[in-house]
């Protein structure tokens, strides 16, 4: 007896301690460590972590600005010379600037300059905005002034009133390597964005919409237009006459019920492109009038709540887009329709001119043909993507030629078309082997050989050397050592011989190939270390280093690097790649929750490769007191194999659900600190769609989720993504006809599933991801009689705007109620207004 009573004694004493262990191992949330990390503050600790090289067209040579804790500076790279210069001494430069503006300043707190090289790139001009008043000069009154004979009572009015006062402009010019500043002159820049023009490459005529119709007005009338759009003695000159609305010219797309009357007789702009000499624009024409309209309201607007009306396809409707192809032949009038088989139902994509890297600052680069002969090569692709065909079209009778024919039992991927070798050959990228890569055609379409070739994906291309026959490329996926999600640069001979890396590392890369093809800017990072940044040769040698992302403010913040990892899907082959992210304050002793932060794809996977100073979804919630983790899953990112990417097709709903729970588990295997028995969940648009579905399947191992922007029922999203990723099978009837068939499974088929605590979050006029969806969802939940929370951000478009600080601390709240036992009751969100200034 006394035995049993001692067992049952030190059983109990136990237990009792067991549970104060747990409980003092829950760690409490730490609102205070997330708000520290907000984007409002990292912004002050994080600058500048990568180059962006500004190519100029003499030599190889760029300039860029960079910033750290000591302020931003700007270097003219010569890479032929090898050299890394200032462009200008900054000290100086203030002292110019304080002298001439009469504003102080210092070398570390220098303006945002815009450059602009001049004088055959010798020289750089800029406008620096002071903080002198003057009074506004408007030439449009100045000239009804002068042209006056006599002042009406009206203008004696005006003259007594006190002036129009604005800020004073001054326009300088700095020669490289000079000892001071010229002022040419006070002028502001036009900022005025004449948004309706579309000006011929040699500036000679402009075309536009108005009232759904093609008009044209000559160089002489545009300027008055620039001067004055309401001039009554611009000449205008109606082109068309059969445009409405939905088959016309020019969109009405983002305008309400207010401004759409407001502004029904303005000028619009007409998207084409022109061929060089500037003789035929081609305009591709869209009959939208059977396709169904969509709707948002926003309640919030300044006067009466207005109603946003668009055309909006949905999976499945047998509707679908009516494309044209025009040839407006600019001397005569005429125009000339290209000839399309009209009655299928296929979407077609006209290839344009990619311009230079060192064109990109040019203020005016019209929309260009690809082809410098002035052929209209397009594309053509079925509307369940299984069908894609390049085509050229002869410009002046409109006959088409297929070049090449694709096909695919899943969806059909493209990348950029590539003409060169005077237009006598092709570059095609295609996924025909099961993996991403470049077939080189002649001009016929004949297929002369697979450059690149392997288990490895090309994701785009950089350059071509034509002399050489060399192509330059990034691709994932080569060093079958390192995660495939790592990008580098290479370099191949057009017959498939000399693949070479050109950036080699653990890591991943984001680079700028010049115009010669010579030189490339590499960024290099990866998620748990510092980017830098160099510039290479086109044999991949380095020339020289350029940055190291400064982090010193960061790091002195406590800040910790993620934590990469690899694990096995749920089928036990498959390898996924994540990434864990830990609170800065992270105690071993303590056992955490487990958050995964998600987005299904298959366009992409949410799992960041590189240094990030976006922390906001991630690395600032783990601050809250969890783990948080990104992780791919099969029918994920496209820059893995076919078989990766399209493992979803046909089962766009649950097809990642298994790799997510499977990780959560492998994970807690590994890791004392992690609460299996706390799973939670959460994204945003694809990710929200994800989050829910995730609690619905498997409801007894997620526990809580947040979901935002969700695409709940993809039956009403819209049909490219939703026919695309998960297919819409075409069916012959008896009369030939085609009948599209589309079937897929919705969030709300499963409400009745919910056990753990669910929060859905939408904007009120996303007009991508239509409030719908999340509304359905709602009110399925509300039919199987569950708890949820439900929350509608007002005036807010898909990614929240404004609110989405706001959207963060629902986030933080909700887990922190529900995993680590602690709810914010006050209606004040400290953490959003503490640090505010008081008015």
């Amino acid at each position: 007896m006394k035995k049993t009573f001692f067992l049952l004694f030190i059983l109990a004493t136990y237990v009792g301690f067991a549970q104060d262990k747990t409980t003092s191992e829950v760690p409490v949330p730490n609102y205070r460590l997330a708000s520290k990390f907000s984007p409002t503050n990292i912004a002050k600790l994080v600058h500048s972590t990568s180059v962006r090289p500004n190519w100029l067209k003499n030599g190889n040579r760029f300039w860029y600005q960079y910033k750290t804790s000591e302020g931003s500076n700007y270097y003219l790279v010569d890479a032929d010379r090898k050299t890394r210069t200032k462009l200008f001494d900054n000290d100086k430069m203030a002292k110019w600037l304080t002298e001439i503006t009469k504003d102080p300043y210092d070398g570390q707190h220098l303006p945002r300059f815009n450059f602009k090289f001049v004088k055959n790139e010798t020289a750089i001009q800029f406008r620096i905005t002071s903080t002198e008043e003057v009074e506004v000069k408007d030439d449009k009154k100045d000239a009804k002034k002068a042209t006056s004979k006599k002042d009406s009572t009206e203008t004696k009015k005006a003259r007594k009133q006190k002036p129009k006062m604005e800020k004073k402009v001054y326009f300088l010019e700095y020669k490289l390597g000079g000892n001071g500043l010229t002022v040419i002159d006070n002028s502001k820049k036009d900022d005025k964005r004449v948004r309706w023009a579309n000006i011929s490459p040699d500036s000679t005529i402009v075309l536009y919409s108005k009232n759904f119709n093609l008009y044209w007005m000559d160089k002489e009338n545009f300027l008055k237009a620039l001067k004055d759009e309401k001039d009554s003695t611009i000449v205008e000159n109606q082109w068309t006459t059969d445009g409405v609305e939905n088959y016309g010219y020019g969109s009405s797309r983002g305008e309400n019920n207010e401004t759409k009357e407001e502004k029904k007789d303005d000028r619009k702009g007409v998207r084409g492109l022109w061929t060089r000499d500037s003789k035929k624009f081609i305009y591709q024409k869209t009959d939208a009038r059977d396709i169904k309209d969509l709707w948002v309201i926003n309640s919030v607007s300044k006067k009466r709540p207005t109603l946003e009306t668009y055309k909006y396809h949905m999976p499945g409707e047998q509707e679908y887009y009516k494309t044209e192809l025009e040839i407006f032949d600019i001397p005569s009038k005429e125009v000339l329709e290209v000839k399309l088989d009209t009655t299928k139902q296929q979407s077609i994509s006209v290839y344009r001119h990619k311009y230079k890297k060192s064109e990109y600052s040019d203020e005016f680069k019209p929309s260009l043909l690809l082809s410098k002969k002035g052929n209209i090569y397009f594309s053509t692709i079925s509307r369940d993507r299984k069908k894609l065909d390049i085509c050229v079209a002869d410009i002046n009778t409109g006959d088409v030629e297929v070049l090449i024919e694709e096909r695919f039992n899943t969806y059909i991927e493209e990348k950029e078309f590539v003409l060169f070798n005077n237009e006598t050959e092709m570059l095609f990228w295609a996924e025909r082997d099961g993996w991403g890569h470049y077939y080189l055609y002649d001009s016929k379409g004949n297929l002369k050989n697979q450059i690149t070739n392997g288990p490895y994906h090309v994701s785009g291309f950089e350059g071509i050397d034509e002399k050489s026959r060399v192509m330059y490329f990034t691709a994932n996926g080569v060093d079958r050592t390192m995660d495939p999600y790592y990008e580098h640069l290479y370099r191949i001979n057009l017959n498939g011989t000399g693949l070479k890396t050109l950036n080699p590392g653990d890591f991943t890369t984001n680079v700028s190939v010049s115009d010669s093809n010579r030189y490339f800017v590499s960024n290099y990072s990866r998620v748990d270390a510092t980017p830098k940044s160099e510039l290479r040769n086109s044999s991949g040698a380095l020339v020289m280093s350029l940055e190291e992302a400064d982090l010193s403010q960061l790091f002195a913040t406590g800040y910790k690097f993620p934590e990469t990892f690899k694990m096995k899907a749920d089928d036990g082959i498959t390898d996924l790649y994540g990434v864990m992210y830990k609170p800065f304050d992270f105690d071993s002793t303590k056992v955490y929750p487990l958050l995964e932060y998600v987005y299904p794809g298959p366009q992409t996977e949410a799992v960041n490769k590189a240094f990030s100073v976006r922390m906001d979804r991630l690395d600032r919630m783990a601050q809250v007191g969890f783990i948080v983790v990104t992780v791919g899953n099969r029918g994920g990112h496209p820059d893995r194999s076919k078989w990766y990417h399209n493992y979803g097709y046909g089962n766009l709903r649950d097809y990642g659900l298994a790799d997510k729970k499977y990780i959560a588990e492998q994970l807690a295997d590994k890791h004392d600190f992690i609460d299996i028995d706390k799973v939670g969940i959460y994204g945003h648009s694809g990710g929200g769609f994800m989050s829910t579905a995730a609690m619905l399947v498997y409801p007894d191992f997620f526990k809580a989720a947040v979901s935002s922007a969700g695409n709940h029922d993809n039956s009403i999203y819209n049909s490219w993504w939703s026919e695309t990723h998960h297919g819409v099978k075409e069916e012959i009837e008896a009369d030939g006809s085609i009948k599209y068939k589309y079937d897929i499974d919705k969030n709300q088929s499963l409400a009745a599933n919910l056990k753990g605590n669910l929060m859905l979050i939408h904007g009120d006029v996303d007009n991508n991801v239509h409030p719908g969806g999340t509304i359905r969802m709602a009110d399925a939940l509300i039919k199987a009689n569950k708890r949820f929370k439900f929350m509608i951000m007002p005036g807010q478009r898909h990614s929240f705007g404004r609110m989405t600080e706001y959207s963060f601390w629902l986030r933080a709240d909700h887990f922190s109620k529900y995993f680590l036992g602690e709810e914010a009751t006050s209606v004040d969100i400290l953490e959003m207004n503490r640090d505010k200034p008081k008015g």
